[in-house]
């Protein structure tokens, strides 16, 4: 995989609740980064899908999302610490013990942490657009990422993408559609408005879901 990085580790503001999340509840909700694959069997204690979303952000619409899908497991990646401290307390007040959290590289964890053909699900909602031209090269949405996360799921299993931003929507599309491993599903799939959707179709930006699936043969 490439070494450009699709995002910026800003200096944001750790409120004292998310600080202390980060301190007391990461431990007890986080996965560390390593380089072996997860066994979700040991992790979560039982057998279900496993879905992994890219990019929790403050994670309301991850909470909520695992809070209405009790029979499956989700693994959030995040790197912005005030977003972590905050879903961790989601997590710990909703009692979600089918949520973990991974504060690492997103191509990281699935290049070295995932097993492939072993999710039934990925979530990427609204990354960055990096919208001047000279920077579409930090866009996480790249052939070679199609690929490395084609691979990482379950035949069946499904890769679901969002965007406000129309351009990147349809690179998002060329670029999946391009992806041998995967085919246009039919049905978008549900899911509760994030926080960046709500800004974005404030600005006026239309949102666009796409939803694509792992080749059964």
């Amino acid at each position: 995989m490439r070494q450009i990085r699709s995002y910026v580790l800003r200096q944001g503001r750790t409120t004292p609740s998310q600080q202390r999340a980060l301190n007391d509840l990461l431990p007890r909700f986080g996965i560390p980064f390593s380089g072996s694959f997860l066994d979700p069997k040991t992790l979560f204690g039982r057998s279900a899908p496993v879905v992994l979303e890219i990019g929790s952000g403050m994670g309301e619409t991850t909470a909520e999302i695992a809070a209405a899908n009790p029979h499956i497991d989700f693994i959030a990646v995040e790197v912005h610490g005030p977003g972590i401290g905050s879903l961790l307390k989601k997590i710990a007040a909703l009692e979600l013990n089918n949520l973990r959290v991974i504060r690492h590289d997103a191509v990281e964890v699935l290049g070295q942490m995932i097993a492939d053909g072993s999710l039934a699900g990925i979530h990427l909602f609204f990354p960055d657009p990096w919208p001047k031209k000279r920077h579409h090269k930090r866009r996480l949405l790249q052939p070679p990422f199609a690929e490395l996360a084609a691979r990482k799921l379950a035949p069946g299993g499904y890769f679901h993408a969002a965007t406000d931003w129309a351009e990147y929507a349809e690179q998002m599309a060329t670029v999946l559609s391009a992806e041998p491993l995967l085919e246009k599903a039919g049905q978008v799939k549900n899911r509760p408005a994030t926080r960046f959707e709500r800004r974005g179709i404030g600005l006026g930006h239309p949102v666009r879901d796409l939803l694509f699936l792992r080749r059964k043969e």
